[in-house]
């Protein structure tokens, strides 16, 4: 019998990625690249005249993008573009004064980066990357050819199918032992190896699949190497899926255009990256505080004041409260308008809650019900995508569970500026930033007012969608912050993005985990999730556990279908809330790792390959990570409460006992519910202050000192940088500040071996 899938739901998104045609058989069009003669060599970049298998003749350039950075383009014509280059520049390829191409006859092609170099072979044509030394890092694969005498692999080249050219594709061969992570928040396993991420912004309901809601066409090798691929298309990457030994990429688009990165290290491709994008902008500091959400339920004006009253009077430490969908009409959530029932005076509410030291964050998404009294002018006005008869394309965005909708056309300057004059009126009552939901729903068969595809324009479409409502908050507010669901390639420069609709589940907690890590070493350092799970309600010791999480997340965020409120929990209300204070305690550590990873691109929650590239296992333990450089968390993912920890090299000290333990194995942790898993770094100094209701710029701090040995630390705030250097004389610990901060007191953690006492100097 042929294979029956199982009876279980299946979700038909509205914006399902095009699949590539599929060639007859014995139908030919499969291309590789066999030689090239070179054309031209200007110093920094050659250009070669390449002839195919299929006695195609392509065009292929090589050349220096930045220093360590070389990028390759296979095309037909020289001057092609990605096709969502026409409404948005992904990658903007940089300048090194060292670059030098050298041509010699019968030697290879070389094309030199400083720490990057490309090898290029005309006849047979290949391609090989090294570093400095000449040490390979990758090459590309010399295809696999089965008894029969097929190819197994892709080539260099492209296919083609009913005549047309319809992909580009690439394919670098791996190392049995490589490991490769990245591809944006894929919520799978951090090592990629095995898998085939396709690059397409799912609604992906959940958390617990290789559907991603942020796609980024980055992935860093163990071997000390990224490869960025520029191009919006549904691009995917076969990461040793079909052969083990081969990586190789499918790009359906009109050139192939990638970028080899040095690193060694992941901090160093990151940094090299974000030169070729953007730096990742720094939130507020006021967004390092919790965000308490109203939860996916009706709200009213007198419920957030008393929310935010509650709040206060318990001592909760709270800075951003979060409306939900329900601050506007039921049925009227594309409107953009308060329910002016449930919420009559909104400018009143916003500044009592200002008073309270409270910011306000509203819920929105760039789709427009077909029922909106806003629709129809919009739709006149052509500010809506359209369909292939030129009308308005009505989408069902939300799978059926609210009525179709227009989506706002963001290629159109006229519909940007109506969309962000709605948010305008908004930000100017008092609101103060805007959590940016959706915006994966653009069908692959949608056309744009500048003429792309819906499948062009797809994976970009999010980027313009969290571009406009940043602009504008920047304009009213001073800040560009938005708290954003989908991303792509650049979307660092969005400052806060969170996972998405997870379950509340400790298996979803733990893929939540990945997902975090895995776009962390995307370029995105700032990020967050639904403290709680989003889908239902969790259990008393689930709550504690992923607030927890959230707590030593960069960003922390309550929120769920149902309420997240912590007195709505009274079991554990208190061990919650102790999480939140420990939070505001680091709070100058926290802050200090946030402004280091906007500088560098390095993650706040990194995963231990970003400090231990060397070490196997760190590009496989995916439930742990460090937060900042020296605290190391491992939240509780078994409703036992007992785990395993895996413990990189060095010395580490449990921080709630104070036990030393030695790096390079794993060790069980068994906590009770008021304890996450964290360790720190031996001879860290950690900066910390007085838990208070909100976040602030203290004048005074404490160093806490685990281990008293000799070190360092740069507390970074809005007042400046104040510096502190620990040195063990003896029985002593002397430390010397100079910025900003009074250093107040220095507490030595009771680790044996410790220094008596401390001394500031």
């Amino acid at each position: 019998m042929p294979y029956r899938p199982p009876l279980v739901a299946h979700e038909y998104f509205v914006a399902d990625p095009p699949e590539l045609p599929v060639r007859t058989r014995g139908e030919g069009g499969l291309s590789a690249v066999t030689s090239a003669e070179l054309v031209a060599a200007d110093g920094a970049e050659v250009m070669l005249k390449a002839v195919t298998t299929a006695e195609e003749t392509l065009v292929v350039q090589v050349g220096v993008a930045g220093e360590g950075v070389i990028r390759v383009r296979l095309s037909e014509d020289a001057a092609a573009r990605p096709r969502s280059a026409a409404a948005i520049e992904l990658v903007n390829p940089g300048t090194y004064s060292g670059a030098r191409a050298g041509v010699a006859p019968g030697e290879p092609i070389v094309v030199d980066a400083g720490p990057l170099r490309a090898e290029i072979r005309l006849a047979p044509w290949h391609l090989r990357f090294t570093d400095a030394a000449g040490r390979t890092l990758v090459e590309q694969d010399r295809g696999h050819i089965d008894i029969s005498g097929r190819l197994r692999t892709l080539p260099f080249g492209r296919s083609s199918a009913g005549g047309n050219a319809v992909a580009y594709h690439e394919s670098f061969a791996a190392a049995p032992d490589e490991a490769f992570t990245g591809f944006g928040e894929s919520f799978t396993r951090l090592d990629k190896r095995g898998q085939r991420p396709l690059m397409w912004n799912f609604d992906a309901f959940g958390a617990e699949s290789q559907r991603a809601y942020k796609n980024v066409p980055l992935y860093l090798s163990s071997r000390g190497y990224g490869v960025l691929l520029d191009s919006g298309a549904p691009s995917e990457f076969d990461v040793c899926q079909s052969t083990h030994s081969v990586v190789q990429l499918v790009v359906p688009d009109d050139v192939l255009d990638y970028y080899v990165i040095a690193g060694p290290t992941p901090p160093e491709i990151l940094d090299r990256y974000d030169r070729l994008t953007c730096r990742p902008a720094l939130p507020p500091k006021w967004a390092f505080g919790t965000w308490i959400s109203s939860g996916f339920c009706v709200d009213s004006q007198e419920r957030v004041l008393n929310r935010a009253r509650t709040i206060r009077e318990r001592g909760i430490p709270c800075d951003v409260l979060h409306l939900d969908t329900y601050w506007q009409s039921d049925g009227h959530w594309s409107d953009l308008r308060w329910d002016p029932v449930n919420f009559p005076e909104p400018e009143r509410m916003l500044d009592e809650l200002h008073g309270m030291g409270f910011k306000v964050c509203l819920w929105m998404n760039p789709y427009v019900s077909h029922l909106s009294p806003a629709f129809e002018p919009a739709a006149k006005a052509g500010y809506f995508l359209k369909n292939e008869h030129g009308e308005p394309y009505v989408a069902d965005c939300w799978h059926g569970s609210f009525p179709a909708c227009g989506i706002v056309d963001l290629t159109n300057p006229a519909a940007v500026a109506w969309f962000q004059g709605l948010l305008r009126d908004l930000l100017r009552q008092g609101v103060d930033t805007f959590k940016t939901d959706f915006a994966e729903g653009v069908p692959a068969d949608a056309v744009a007012a500048n003429g792309m595809t819906g499948t062009d324009l797809h994976n970009v479409y999010t980027l313009l969608f969290n571009d406009a409502v940043a602009d504008v908050t920047r304009e009213v507010n001073g800040h560009s912050l938005v708290w954003a669901r989908s991303s792509y390639l650049g979307g660092q420069r969005h400052s806060a993005q969170w996972n998405g609709d997870t379950y509340t589940s400790y298996a979803a907690m733990g893929s939540t985990i990945r997902g975090g890590l895995a776009h962390g070493l995307s370029g995105v350092p700032f990020w967050s999730h639904d403290a709680g799970g989003f889908t239902g309600r969790p259990s008393d010791d689930l709550y504690v556990r992923w607030t927890q999480f959230g707590a030593l997340s960069p960003l922390v965020r309550l929120h769920g279908t149902t309420t997240r409120e912590p007195w709505e929990f009274p079991a554990v209300e208190e061990q919650a809330v102790a999480a939140l204070r420990l939070r505001y305690r680091l709070m100058p550590y926290l802050y200090s790792a946030a402004v280091e990873a906007a500088a560098t691109g390095a993650p706040m929650m990194r995963a231990l390959c970003v400090d231990f590239p060397e070490d196997p296992v760190a590009w496989q333990a995916d439930l742990e990570y460090l937060l900042g450089r020296d605290l190391l968390v491992a939240p509780m993912t078994s409703p036992e409460g007992v785990r395993q920890v895996y413990l990189p090299r060095g010395t580490w000290i449990d921080y709630w006992t104070g036990d030393t333990l030695g790096g390079g194995r794993y060790v069980t942790a068994t906590k009770p519910l008021d304890q996450i898993p964290l360790y720190v770094r031996h001879g860290a100094l950690i900066p910390v202050t007085d838990a208070g209701d909100t976040v602030t710029v203290p004048e005074e701090i404490t160093l806490v000192a685990f281990g008293g040995g000799d070190g360092t630390t740069s507390v970074h705030d809005e007042d400046g940088v104040t510096f502190a250097v620990a040195t063990r004389h003896g029985d002593e610990l002397r430390v010397a500040v100079t910025g900003p901060k009074r250093v107040t007191g220095i507490e030595i953690v009771p680790v044996a071996g410790a220094p008596a006492r401390a001394v500031l100097q």
